[in-house]
């Protein structure tokens, strides 16, 4: 890793603290830096469903310890426990790689200790991973871009560095992007509140756009590549991502913008054919009727809110992961890099 992009990763969202789970509180970002500690896996799947924590990665390796925590607690439960964590959020694929993982460690007998000891690796490997993709997906990039970015996909939705803000960094820190845009994505602001705070504590200069304002930016030229994370990767490279990604690639297309989707492999499921297999979540009304217990929408409206969108593949330059670059995916070529399913 370049020594200079150390001062552009400081942040940890998710921290194990030898006997509980401790996790920064998104919700309250950028406003307040507190945090919520969980000691028992159903509090962990409460945060999930909560977005206390979020970010596909990141809820994976928060799950990893919700594990830990029931095994500790009670291991007669651990059935019940895994079950409750796998419903917290349907659509992150991240969540069950994650659980299916420790699953096998308690299929062997093993016991708390070598749980923690899991989990511990997935924290970790997620960590090494992002770095190894903030190099491959910075060298695509030519030197003096502009790049835009959705969502949150920083250190705050992994264990750290982040996947398409792990791009940003590299890409910073290496002089090959001059200017970093972040849509604000409604309606949850998680770009808005997150990115921004997130790169501008790591030093690097933001600048905020509506989401509204995405194709007009990109029709001045000063974009030449969208970044972005994933929820959930289909095998023939269709990709689930935060609600608003779709039409940002088809803004990309239109304007000759390159589209890049980051994240690692554990994202990728090989056992789901296409988009059009992909569940995507549905969250209450509530959430586009007013923000911060304000409500801003007439009473008696109706709301539709999906969470989650799907981008086809063919608007996809490039899929980044630790196992290397799918550029222009298709089913052939993913599976020539993650194998059939």
């Amino acid at each position: 890793m370049n020594p200079s992009a150390r001062s552009h990763d400081t942040i940890r969202a998710v921290l194990w603290q030898g006997d509980h789970l401790r996790l920064l509180d998104q919700r309250l970002l950028p406003r307040e830096e507190a945090y919520v500690d969980c000691r028992t896996s159903d509090e962990v799947a409460q945060a999930i469903r909560d977005l206390v924590v979020r970010g596909a990665p990141a809820i994976g390796i928060a799950a990893a310890w919700g594990v830990v925590l029931a095994a500790r607690q009670d291991r007669s439960g651990l059935d019940a426990a895994l079950a409750r964590l796998r419903a917290a959020r349907p659509t992150a694929v991240n969540l069950m790689w994650a659980l299916d993982r420790m699953q096998r460690v308690i299929a062997r007998g093993a016991d708390a200790d070598a749980l923690a000891a899991e989990a511990q690796a997935i924290h970790d490997e997620d960590l090494a991973a992002n770095r190894h993709m903030g190099e491959l997906g910075a060298a695509l990039i030519a030197p003096g871009s502009g790049v835009l970015t959705h969502c949150n996909t920083g250190s705050l939705a992994t264990a750290g560095y982040g996947t398409a803000l792990g791009v940003i960094r590299a890409g910073v820190s290496a002089e090959r992007i001059a200017r970093v845009f972040a849509g604000e994505t409604r309606p949850w602001l998680q770009g808005a509140r997150l990115t921004v705070w997130e790169l501008l504590r790591d030093a690097i200069p933001a600048t905020l756009v509506a989401d509204a304002a995405a194709a007009h930016l990109m029709s001045t030229g000063q974009v030449q590549w969208v970044v972005v994370g994933a929820d959930r990767i289909a095998a023939n490279g269709d990709t689930a991502n935060k609600i608003g990604t779709y039409q940002l690639a088809i803004s990309a297309r239109h304007h000759g913008v390159k589209f890049m989707v980051v994240a690692p492999s554990s994202t990728v499921d090989m056992a789901t054919a296409s988009g059009r297999d992909i569940e995507i979540e549905l969250r209450s009304p509530d959430e586009l009727f007013g923000y911060a217990g304000q409500r801003t929408v007439v009473e008696g409206a109706m709301a539709w809110n999906p969470v989650f969108d799907v981008t086809p593949a063919g608007l996809i330059d490039a899929i980044v992961t630790e196992r290397g670059v799918v550029e222009h995916p298709d089913t052939a070529r993913m599976a020539a890099v993650f194998g059939a399913a």
